[in-house]
């Protein structure tokens, strides 16, 4: 059965304090029928602002922003405007700064190195509930929750919990739990589809309907989720 294709186009926020790239994103962006860039801002206060009177489907935000920087924007924007998704664009690629964006919210985590590929597909994930993070920084937050499942109680401790955990997984049928795996173990959505076969839209499709079933809201839940029901293996 084909896809339906999208009914509007995915309006995009963009939000960094240096006007040439934010020109730079904004020509960019604009060559795909898809996406249509709403609004700017420069500031962190700029883009809490616009986010509530602009509504967009994606935030691409920079971290280091004059006022309020990207971190608290994007806690506050999850917190008041959910429906709204953020992609972090910066020049940071550093996992301090990369577990707190996820933390704070944030959908995605590119570096400005990225090819314009990158970019695309990243907003096109994100503004249909998926997650884009930069490669090799999926296994950077697998291997932060796996040290604090060692050193808390993140896996399950009586019979009782376990049977309660394995009547959550039940929901899901055997391709989501399939997929859950391979999310949760790192692996972005065309990774996934060349594994099994099937397209980009699909995988995601599949994604957004995983989080829904289990009410998880972004990365960092999928991830504690999936160790605490030993979906990945215990090293990385």
């Amino acid at each position: 059965m084909p896809e339906e294709p999208s009914m509007h186009p995915i309006r995009v926020l963009l939000a960094d304090d240096h006007e040439i790239l934010r020109q730079g994103l904004k020509l960019l962006l604009g060559l795909q029928p898809e996406i249509q860039v709403v609004g700017e801002a420069r500031t962190g206060h700029e883009v809490v602002e616009q986010v509530a009177r602009l509504c967009p489907d994606v935030v691409v935000m920079d971290i280091s922003m004059p006022e309020m920087d990207g971190l608290q924007a994007c806690s506050i924007i999850r917190r008041r405007q959910p429906e709204t998704h953020v992609l972090m664009l910066t020049m940071h690629e550093s996992e301090e700064y990369f577990l707190q964006a996820l933390h704070a919210g944030a959908a995605g985590y590119l570096v400005k190195k990225v090819a314009p590929a990158e970019l695309h597909a990243a907003v096109s994930t994100v503004a249909q509930g998926g997650v884009f993070l930069y490669p090799g920084l999926a296994k950077v937050l697998i291997r932060a929750y796996l040290n604090e499942a060692t050193s808390s109680s993140l896996e399950p401790s009586s019979l009782q919990e376990t049977t309660e955990l394995e009547t959550e997984l039940s929901v899901l049928t055997p391709r989501e739990l399939e997929i859950l795996r391979l999310v949760a173990a790192g692996h972005t959505s065309k990774e996934i589809a060349d594994h099994l076969v099937l397209s980009i839209k699909t995988v995601q499709a599949h994604r957004a309907k995983i989080m829904e079933k289990l009410d998880l809201h972004d990365i960092t839940h999928l991830v504690r989720f999936a160790i605490h029901h030993r979906l990945i293996p215990p090293r990385l």
